[in-house]
């Protein structure tokens, strides 16, 4: 698994060489506004015969994704089927993918980032809201009124996007807003139940998003995720489910499995920098000098000064 930003999702379409990258991101991506793009499901996806399937990556970028057509969507312990059409709200939060079952679809779907959506004028914070809060389910059925509804947002946005209109971003917003406001009426999807699948891919996208934070390799970068609590949120599961799926797959408890790697990464550290110990303890999380050594001498059973030495 690995971070996709908006540069790479337009590198991963268009390739580093094309010349449709540059003409999206600078017309399209300022730094006054953010960035912000809407694209035709059957046209993006299907006119150059590629396959819908996205891999579980953390994508550090918000997504809408209008869907038509049967789908499967997998996310930490849940498996979603849309039979018929639904909407997505994807979020930075949480690794997903989802995975066309035929190739009829149709719909849209925009990208935006945070910065784009922090310039409305209403003083939203996205991330407050209810259907981008880590543990909401994000992928919910509609009815045909309810597609022709959106469908008509998403069109509107092509439109605007491609006018001379001063204010467009401004609108392009609130298009944005509408349509979370909509999709937090809505009801969720039911998810599948796959048990042991969604177990061994809770198990699996834990030890990416551990993994994911190493190695550290420069002392301004410090780990984000180092609670059970934090991976629990994270993965949109209970604490107490994440903690039997992991003792269940690798004989430890979520802790023990943290605390564990954080100590391999301090010996690494130790040996092979010259950081002071107030550095290597910032990096791994810790806010006193004094817990990272309780800590570390705790799980070594040396002190950080004795075991570099």
């Amino acid at each position: 698994m690995k971070n996709i930003s908006i540069i790479e999702f337009y590198k991963n379409i268009f390739g580093d060489n094309s010349g449709q990258l540059g003409n999206f991101l600078d017309s399209k991506g300022t730094k006054d506004f953010g960035h912000f793009n809407v694209f035709d499901t059957a046209k993006f996806y299907f006119s150059g015969g590629k396959k819908p399937q996205m891999t579980y990556n953390r994508r550090l970028y918000y997504k809408i994704s209008l869907i038509k057509g049967e789908n499967l969507v997998e996310f930490a312990g849940k498996t979603v089927h849309i039979e018929k059409q639904g909407i997505l709200f994807a979020t930075p939060k949480i690794p997903y993918r989802y995975i066309a079952q035929t190739k009829e679809q149709t719909g849209f779907f925009c990208v935006f980032t945070k910065e784009f959506l922090s310039k409305s004028k209403t003083g939203l914070m996205i991330d407050d809201l209810p259907i981008y809060l880590p543990e909401s389910d994000f992928v919910y059925q509609l009815s045909d009124e309810q597609y022709i509804e959106m469908e008509m947002i998403f069109k509107k946005m092509d439109a605007e996007l491609s006018s001379d209109y001063k204010y467009k971003y401004d609108l392009l917003r609130n298009y944005v807003i509408e349509l979370i406001h909509i999709g937090q009426k809505l009801k969720p999807m039911e998810s599948l139940q796959t048990v042991t699948n969604a177990a061994s891919r809770i198990s699996s996208l834990f030890i990416e998003l551990l993994e994911r934070q190493f190695p550290i390799e420069n002392n301004a970068q410090m780990i984000q995720l180092k609670s059970p609590i934090d991976f629990a949120k994270t993965l949109g599961v209970h604490i107490n489910h994440l903690n039997k799926v992991l003792k269940e797959t690798t004989g430890q408890s979520t802790t023990e499995i943290i605390n564990g790697r954080i100590v391999e990464e301090a010996k690494i550290l130790l040996k092979q920098t010259q950081w002071n110990v107030s550095e290597i303890a910032f990096s791994l999380g810790f806010d006193e000098v004094a817990h990272f050594s309780n800590f570390f001498k705790k799980h070594s059973g040396l002190s950080p000064l004795k075991f570099r030495d």
